[in-house]
């Protein structure tokens, strides 16, 4: 039987204060022994958060960009677009050692100048709402599975008080795996799918 390929992508992680979400987010992917794609606010990142950056890279979870500030950067002028994108680059590298291969634009709001000055691919995916916290997990997860299909990358939020979509993935990841998926990150989607991003920098890829 042919294999069956998805991804989960997280973003706006990782999370400040006490709050837990990304954290209980990698202990899930971790007891069904799976992987994923987080894209981060560069200006979230601190000394307190930093180890759980770290425990996703080890866990074989790739780390991605989700700018500086997460503003609407269609609005942005060259430079602060440039701005966003590399301080947010830097904190990454930092921490992981590793610059990010993906980029996901804060709204989905892209522009030309975003397309001309980003040497990054652009990510979206199939979305559930999740960032309405009033949305239950079970309309979300019914949301997650009007999207699958072999490739699909799923676009999901790990910010502060997000538990709803924690419900969820305990509900959806082990309902996938029944159906045969696998579980990748982002990069390793391409890679399988056969896609290269080599001059396509600033494309908006939706699904795989």
């Amino acid at each position: 039987m042919e294999k069956k390929y998805c991804s989960l992508t997280f973003d706006d992680g990782p999370n400040l204060g006490h709050d837990t979400t990304m954290n209980d987010m990698l202990d899930i992917l971790e007891k069904y022994n799976i992987k994923a794609s987080f894209f981060l606010i560069g200006n979230k990142i601190n000394k307190e958060n930093e180890k759980v950056i770290k425990r996703a890279f080890d866990m074989g979870c790739d780390i991605e960009n989700h700018s500086w500030t997460h503003p609407d950067m269609a609005k942005l002028t060259r430079e602060e677009i440039l701005d966003e994108y590399n301080k947010c680059d830097e904190a990454i590298i930092k921490i992981t050692g590793k610059k990010p291969e993906f980029f996901r634009p804060p709204y989905i709001s892209v522009s030309n100048l975003m397309h001309e000055v980003i040497d990054t691919p652009f990510i979206c995916g199939h979305g559930c709402k999740d960032w309405e916290l009033e949305v239950s997990a079970e309309e979300r997860i019914k949301l997650l599975e009007e999207g699958t299909k072999d490739g699909v990358l799923y676009l999901l939020h790990v910010m502060e008080g997000n538990t709803n979509t924690l419900k969820a993935l305990e509900t959806f990841i082990p309902e996938l795996l029944s159906q045969g998926y696998t579980f990748v990150t982002v990069p390793e989607m391409f890679k399988i799918k056969g896609i290269s991003t080599k001059g396509h920098s600033g494309k908006l890829y939706t699904f795989c």
